[in-house]
Order: C-alpha cells, then sequence, then structure tokens
C-alpha cells in the first residue's frame, strides 16, 4: 500500500454533536467498554477490563500531566483593551520542560496566540495576586518560530513558572467540546496516573482508569510500565490535505526509562498500550532503536547523531523520528534487537532516561513492531488518530465504529472506549 496517498475521505463517518461526550460520567471506570478481537465485537463496563487482559502481560501508561495552559492579558495600562489569548505549546528556554517549570522570573515558550493582529508591539502586562499579595507578570513577543509565536515571560514573585501557570493559566479542554473549562475539569481531565507536567491534552484512554481498576490490574500479575509523551495542539489539527502524504504531522517530546525498555524485553517485545500516545511512544522505540544501531555499526564513516541516514526536515539529530520514516525502512531489524540497541545507546551515554522526539505517523500500511493491544478511546473522523487504529485492525474500524453509533457509545476525549485486538 502507497500510505502517502491514502485518501482522508476515505476515513470519515457520521458523528453529530449530540454523540460527543461534554463531561464525564460520575464514576470513571463505569464507562462503556467495547471490545474487538479478530473482527468479533462484544461490549462491557470499562471496570471489568482487567478480567479480558492475559495474566502475565505487560501494560504501558502514559504519565504525562496536562497543565494549565492558557494565559489571558489585556491590552493597555488600564488593562480595559483587547483580550490576548497565550496558549504555550512547548518551552523555548530552557527547552527542557521540567527545568523551565521550576525557573523563577523568566522563561520563554513557543505559542499561540489568539487575536495576535490586536498585539501590534510592546508587552503585556498583567497583575494577579496570591495570599493576597499582588504580583504582576509581563509577556513579550520575541519572534516568530514557524506557526506560534515565542514569548518571553518574566514575573517579580519569588514563584516558579508552574506555580505562575497553577494561579493564573486555564486548563485547556478539547474545542470540540464547545464549553468553557470548568473548575471540575482540572480533576477530570487529569489521569488518576498523571504525574509529569507538559501536555496541553490529556491522553483520554487513561481517563477511564481508577485506583480500583489498577488495584485489579495488579492482583491479576500484569505489569505496569509507564512513559511519557507530552501532547501537543497539533493532536487536534485536521488533516486538511486530499491525500496524507500533504500532512505535516506534528512533533511530541517522550521519556522512556532504561527500566521500561527492559521490561519491554523481558516481555518479548511486546505490549498492551494504554491510548494512541502510548501506541505512537512504543512504535517510535523501535525506530529509536534503528537509528542507535545504525550508528553504532558506522563509527568509521564519522557518522553521528547529526548526520544520521534517516532525518527530520528539521535537521534534528540524535534519535528523532520523522514523519515516514517507517514506510522508507525495510524493516529488517527485529523489535528485540531494536530494543537491545537502545539500551547500549543509552549504556555509551550513561542515561537512566532517553529523552527523544517523535513525529511518526501510523497510518494503514505501517507495521506494528511493539503493540499487540489498544485501549482506546473513539476519535474525530477524518484524524490521524482514526489512521492509527486503521493501521491496527485494517477495515474492522468501519464495524467498530458502527457498533459504537449504534449503541449509544459516547464519543471522543470524555466518551467511552475500545479495547482493540487484531
Amino acid at each position: 500500500m502507497d500510505t502517502k496517498h491514502i485518501q482522508i475521505r476515505d476515513y470519515d463517518y457520521p458523528l453529530t454533536d449530540e454523540r460527543i461526550a461534554k463531561f464525564p460520567l460520575p464514576e470513571r471506570d463505569s464507562s462503556k467498554l467495547l471490545v474487538y478481537e479478530s473482527g468479533n465485537i462484544s461490549e462491557t463496563v470499562f471496570r471489568s477490563l482487567p478480567a479480558l487482559l492475559p495474566e502475565g502481560s505487560l501494560m504501558v501508561f502514559n504519565n504525562t500531566r496536562v497543565i494549565q495552559a492558557r494565559l489571558h492579558f489585556r491590552k493597555g495600562e488600564a488593562q480595559d483593551g483587547a483580550l490576548i489569548e497565550i496558549f504555550l505549546l512547548e518551552p523555548a528556554d530552557p527547552v527542557e520542560y521540567q527545568e523551565n517549570f521550576a525557573r523563577k522570573g523568566t522563561c520563554s515558550w513557543y505559542c499561540l496566540v489568539g487575536n495576535l493582529k490586536k498585539w501590534k508591539e510592546g508587552p503585556l502586562t498583567r497583575e494577579f495576586k496570591i495570599q493576597n499579595s499582588k504580583f504582576k507578570i509581563t509577556a513579550e513577543r520575541m519572534g516568530v518560530h514557524g506557526t506560534s509565536q515565542e514569548i518571553r515571560f518574566t514575573w517579580d514573585a519569588n514563584l516558579t513558572f508552574a506555580e505562575i501557570l497553577d494561579a493564573i493559566g486555564e486548563l485547556p479542554i478539547p474545542p470540540y467540546l464547545n464549553r468553557k473549562t470548568q473548575e471540575s475539569d482540572k480533576t477530570t481531565y487529569q489521569t488518576v496516573y498523571s504525574k509529569i507536567k507538559g501536555s496541553v491534552a490529556a491522553p483520554t484512554a487513561g481517563l477511564h482508569f481508577t485506583k480500583r481498576v489498577l488495584a485489579d490490574i495488579d492482583a491479576k500479575g500484569i505489569e505496569r510500565e509507564e512513559v511519557t509523551l507530552h501532547v501537543g495542539a497539533g493532536t487536534f489539527r485536521p488533516v486538511k490535505s486530499e491525500d496524507i502524504g500533504g500532512h505535516d504531522m506534528h512533533t511530541e517530546h517522550i521519556a522512556v526509562h532504561r527500566h521500561t525498555i527492559e521490561r519491554l524485553l523481558a516481555h518479548g517485545g511486546e505490549a498492551i498500550a494504554v491510548g494512541t500516545t502510548s501506541v505512537r511512544t512504543l512504535e517510535s522505540l523501535y525506530y529509536m532503536g534503528v537509528l542507535a544501531k545504525t550508528l553504532s555499526e558506522s563509527p568509521s564513516r564519522g557518522r553521528t547523531e547529526e548526520n544520521l541516514p534517516i532525518k527530520g526536515e528539521d535537521g534534528r539529530g540524535s534519535l528523532h523520528v520523522p514523519q515516514w520514516m517507517p514506510y522508507e525502512y525495510d524493516g529488517s531489524l527485529s523489535t528485540m534487537d531494536a530494543l537491545t540497541a537502545l539500551l547500549c545507546y543509552m549504556d555509551e551515554r550513561d542515561e537512566e532516561v532517553l529523552h527523544s522526539s517523535t513525529q511518526i505517523i501510523i497510518a494503514p500500511g505501517y507495521k506494528y513492531h511493539i503493540v499487540r493491544r489498544m485501549i482506546t478511546n473513539f476519535h474525530q473522523p477524518q484524524s490521524t488518530l482514526l489512521l492509527l487504529v486503521s493501521a491496527f485492525i485494517g477495515e474492522g474500524w468501519h464495524d467498530v465504529y458502527d457498533y459504537a453509533l449504534s449503541h449509544d457509545f459516547r464519543f471522543l476525549s470524555y466518551g467511552d472506549s475500545s479495547m482493540l485486538i487484531p
């Protein structure tokens, strides 16, 4: 199959507004679970998931935490001018998320700016209160960065940027919910196992898990590992080109601990992925292993991270996975060898955590290397996430979505979920 020539219109289905869940259910694990296994479809309640999983298997979760990424400023000294919204995308200085969040006094981010045409020049200033003390934060445009703006923030409080966001930021909820963020979203739009701040959207398959479900998974002898992929705003960006070859996939940053890769090896390089972000991370590990193997075998040519034979258009070195690499590489390296090469790469650099990035697009024609089962919500029509599902279960995606539509399943972020087994 020539993946680049896939027509996005072939991945459509009728999703009306009333099918989109605007709020979650009162109990996370009381949501419906569709089970697709080798063409057969059944349904149950999500809290029954542990009973459906094979003993001794490995589940991988994305432990990213959504930040309060929307900041609002007003133009003018009197704060009565145009409303400017600054939406944080990814850190610019310092570039490492946790270092940026820990910074006091100043930092900069790449951002989307709402009402940009009203912000001609000069900084924006906003006053805020914490425990009856007044503080001031200033936002200044530093230049254009692709489709975003680099914004430098400075503030006079003895607070970290993470504390600033907690004080004045607003949690971003998906635009298709067509409502304002509510106080309850601060809890319900986070997974119960979220830890590492950095996402602007939740890994929504994880929203169904409760401490009770996790305890039942542990009791069954199923191992759990966590990865971190910070979900970017690009996850909501529609495919506007007729064929997917014209779609520029967004880049997302990942972090994977050494012990997670070791557990994958212990499980034969196979895992159950919770959510499409875990899928993207796990499958990217295979290609990072391919790049690591390439590096280790070509020292005589002076090959380094900066001149790898396959590299993103933005010139990223290291183990960044470009969008089309899976369709340009012959897949001759085994999954076990790829993961082993990744550990060797980390050993050589004395790294306990692999930090890298991925632009991978998973669509029909893709060969899965690590993921054997997938737990995922129901995605938007004509989206890259629907392509990912189709790559996993083939034309069976039509049956899954037809069943969900005809059996009152709730769709998108706060909706119901599915377990897919090819």
